[in-house]
């Protein structure tokens, strides 16, 4: 198993999110919710974007956070 690196770029989070809105969409298109897992990393996201970080800390991430980010890598 390959080391994961101490951070991970918000554009590394984006793409998680939207590799879980692609394989889980919300059931209503007039009323869209995010998944479990892309909810779990927009909260992270979001902070990322409003603080202006340009990365977040892997080990500031959740299990729920991590494990949507790791299941959503190639």
């Amino acid at each position: 198993m390959n080391p994961q690196p101490a951070d991970v770029p918000i554009a590394q989070l984006e793409c998680a999110i939207n590799h879980w809105r692609e394989r889980r969409p919300s059931a209503d298109p007039d009323s869209p919710v995010l998944c479990a897992e892309a909810r779990a990393l927009a909260d992270v996201y979001g902070l990322a974007i409003y603080h202006g970080w340009t990365r977040v800390s892997r080990a500031s991430l959740n299990d729920t956070q991590r494990s949507a980010l790791d299941a959503a890598q190639p």
